[in-house]
This record gives structure tokens, sequence and C-alpha cells, in this order.
């Protein structure tokens, strides 16, 4: 996201958290960008902090804040955690929406606005990011107050990975049936069974071998565990879901965390099959 705000002639100042230095080092020469040492001066040099980051965490931070900033936490969080610092926001004088991106890390880092920022918040504070937003972003939707943002990204990842189980044991159906996996999903694609996973995720990650989605396992046990969270604190009963999460966070246990998502598909039950 940063590249893409950059190529925009937007003025980037850089907290530079994370474990390849050597990255970072070129990233803050390619943007030419102001680096910020701590979190907490980050916040005093910024109107607009933007946060992508495993878990939302701003206590460091808040005192450091200035007044009418916004905080854009494009983060995959739990709501409950939004709504905390949406009001931390309100007694510190500053507003917080949370804004995470569908879309990949692969669109994020090309900067090809492809992305779609799913956000929670304040109506003025959104109107106000209106801007930044265009640049980051192909669509953006408004889907409610705090929290509602990261509510519908958790629900949407809890989709995809329940579909990339589901297609996965589809072609090895249909495979079975003597119907072959490019064909057959070049019929579902034709058909009401067709998903995202389906149209893009095969095409460009699964049948080809590449499996360089830049997501990891890592990160959507994270989500689908996110997912069982929320339904456990809104009383929502998953059984539908339950074995399928149960393969991402159990059943899976031989797929490293660093591997690409897409891997799970090679699960069958039993072991490693390629689809």
């Amino acid at each position: 996201m940063d590249a893409a705000t950059w190529a925009a002639a937007w003025s980037v100042n850089l907290w530079p958290q994370g474990s390849h230095p050597f990255a970072l080092i070129q990233m803050h020469k390619r943007l030419c960008a102001e680096t910020a040492v701590t979190a907490s001066a980050l916040a005093g040099m910024s109107q607009i902090i933007i946060l992508s980051l495993p878990k939302a965490a701003m206590a460091e931070i808040c005192p450091h804040i200035q007044p009418d900033t916004i905080v854009l936490d494009t983060s995959t969080s739990d709501p409950a955690t939004s709504r905390k610092m949406a009001g931390l926001g309100k007694d510190n004088g500053f507003s917080f929406v949370d804004g995470p991106v569908s879309g990949g890390p692969a669109a994020a880092n090309a900067g090809t606005m492809t992305m779609t920022m799913l956000l929670g918040g304040a109506v003025d504070a959104i109107n106000t990011l209106r801007p930044v937003l265009a640049v980051l972003n192909a669509k953006t939707v408004v889907v409610g107050g705090s929290g509602a943002g990261h509510a519908a990204k958790i629900v949407n990842n809890m989709l995809c990975a329940a579909n990339l189980v589901l297609v996965a044991e589809a072609l090895r159906l249909g495979e079975a049936a003597g119907v072959a996996p490019k064909d057959l999903l070049q019929g579902i694609n034709a058909g009401s069974g067709r998903s995202g996973v389906s149209e893009v995720n095969f095409p460009k990650w699964v049948l080809n071998g590449a499996f360089n989605s830049g997501f990891t396992m890592g990160l959507m046990r994270k989500d689908v565990g996110l997912a069982l969270d929320l339904a456990k604190s809104s009383g929502v009963d998953l059984h539908g879901f339950a074995n399928i999460a149960a393969i991402w966070r159990d059943g899976s246990g031989h797929i490293a965390d660093s591997a690409d998502f897409n891997e799970i598909v090679n699960y069958d039950g039993k072991g490693v099959k390629d689809v």
C-alpha cells in the first residue's frame, strides 16, 4: 500500500515494524519517506495513521496521537478490539476506522488497485479519508459502525477458508468420476457453484502449482480462529463450518504456517494429495 500511496504523490511517514530489516530499508529508499524511530513518534507526526499489523495494537501510541487525527486500521482484527479502539479515540480526540482489505498481499504490494476495503466507523471520518481510500483501493464498502468492517472481513475469510476445502473436494470427486479438474472448474465457473476461490484461486495459484499468493497458512488459521471466537461471543452456532475449521486448525498440521494458504487444497483427510 505504501508504493501505491507514494505513486499518487502523498507524503509518507513510516514506522517500519517487521523481521526483514533489509526489505524495510529498501522500502524507505524507494519512497523517500520520513522514518519514525518509534510508533509514538509516528503518531506525533501524522494526521492520518494507517495500521497494517497482525493484530490491532494502539496502547503505545494513544497518548501521542494528535487531536483530529484519523486512525485507519487495515489489519484483520476482532470487532470488540475495534470498538475498544474507537472508544479510546473518542476519549482522546481522534477517530478510529476499521478498514480491513481483501485482495491479497500481491495486490497491496503492487498497488494494482484491485483491493476492496470493508469500512466500519463514523461517516464523517470515512468521508475525510476518501481521497486516501481512492489511492489505496479499487473499491470501498461501508458496512456499518465501529467493528463492522472487521466483522465483515472475518466472515469473508471464513467463506474463503471453507470454499478452498470444498472446491478441492469437488475437484477430487469430479476427477474420480472421470472429469478433468480443469474442465470441471470451467463448468463450475459457468454455474451457480462458482466463487472467488473457484474463479481466482484455483486458476491462478492451485492448478498451475504456483502456490505463491503471498497469504500464508498461519494467517488464515488465525482468521479461522477469529471466526470461531466471533461466533462464540455472538452466540451463533457454526456447526456447518466446524469440521472445516478443524481441518485448518488441527487436521492440516503437516502444512507449515509459512506455506501458502492455498496449499490446504492438498489435504484429503488422510494426508497430502495433489489436486
